[in-house]
């Protein structure tokens, strides 16, 4: 991740956001150690949810997303379609790819190579939360990753859109298969209300507002509103980061090495599927913005969905639930080294690339 800083020097952002991976490290440790000397503060703000979907999260993902759906002009969705390959390959990723190399990494490092260095008997526990988070692709923050490796708006958006679709109908026999189990109780009011949250009322806010302002002032009127709107969402992420942290942070202290082997295939299974998406859409002659944010979507998880429904399957102290925590914990600082790699790899993609 440091070189990160050296990739958003060379687009010119602020000061702010060119040390953004000091800032992501120094959350880390403020929402952990906040977490341990205000357990009180961050278990009120925990409870203020709804089917298991943190209103504070939700709103400060909104201020994440918004300015990156204020570009989006619907008009131009339709262009969507010229982009198909990079859609297949997205597609292939996250429902033929990463469940099943995540089931394959689980047993391999959980229920063998780290088998005595757990707690005895929470092995198969621990596989299944990795396999239901891996099960489903991420719904929001996706956005957030796209945008800051320039990706094409209008695929993200429909990318997203696509897979909250097929999750309806693939994520319970994807995870039936997997887990061995004849019937999987979705948490459908936790799916539903995340997308409703995390896609409908941010699409139809930015709509609004965009139109507000293109009709008061024009295109000069809404450049001013995103730039002023870039700090904000960089702030809201780096708060995100803080609360999923101090969420989390007696966990952490209770069981660092715990959750330190239960990142190692959820860190193998991100570079890896992220790596294989940015590769393949290479091969095919995939466009590097839509390759960049292919790889991010590949690669990232529904880790609001993977929590409720370990904690509906398995109960909230269960080694699944644990093992989908991780994913929480692990994914802003491992998806921005991602986007760090496809911004550093952008020259080697475009001098590749063909149809």
């Amino acid at each position: 991740m440091a070189s990160l800083a050296s990739e958003v020097q060379q687009t010119g952002m602020s000061t702010f956001e060119r040390y953004l991976t000091l800032w992501v490290a120094l959350c880390i440790v403020a929402g952990i150690g906040l977490g341990h000397l205000l357990p009180g503060a961050f278990a009120a703000i925990a409870a203020a949810e709804v089917a298991r979907v943190n209103l504070v999260v939700a709103v400060l993902i909104w201020l994440m997303i918004i300015p990156m759906l204020l570009k989006i002009d619907f008009g131009s969705l339709g262009s969507v379609r010229q982009h198909w390959r990079g859609v297949g390959v997205t597609l292939f990723i996250n429902w033929a790819v990463k469940p099943f190399s995540m089931a394959a990494l689980g047993a391999f490092f959980i229920g063998w190579l780290f088998a005595d260095l757990l707690p005895a008997g929470q092995g198969p526990s621990y596989i299944a939360g990795l396999i239901l988070l891996a099960a489903a692709p991420c719904t929001a923050m996706v956005f957030v990753w796209s945008n800051l490796c320039d990706g094409e708006p209008a695929y993200t958006l429909s990318q997203v859109a696509l897979n909250d679709v097929l999750m309806v109908f693939l994520f319970a026999p994807l995870v039936s298969l997997l887990l061995g189990v004849a019937a999987i109780t979705v948490p459908w009011d936790t799916l539903l209300i995340s997308v409703a949250l995390y896609i409908v009322v941010p699409v139809v806010v930015a709509q609004i507002v965009r139109r507000a302002v293109l009709a008061s002032g024009g295109n000069g009127a809404l450049d001013r509103v995103l730039a002023r709107l870039g700090s904000v969402s960089l702030l809201a992420l780096l708060a995100t980061l803080v609360l999923l942290f101090g969420f989390q942070g007696e966990q952490i202290l209770a069981q660092p090495a715990v959750i330190a082997l239960l990142a190692v295939p959820i860190l193998i299974q991100v570079y890896l599927n992220a790596g294989l998406a940015y590769w393949l859409s290479r091969r095919f002659g995939v466009a590097w913005c839509v390759a960049a944010p292919a790889a991010l979507i590949g690669a990232s998880n529904f880790f609001e969905l993977a929590v409720a429904a370990a904690i509906s399957l398995f109960g909230l102290n269960s080694g699944a639930a644990l093992a989908t925590v991780v994913g929480v914990l692990v994914e802003v600082p491992v998806m921005l080294s991602v986007v760090s790699i496809v911004k550093r790899t952008r020259g080697w993609y475009e001098s590749g690339a063909h149809a």
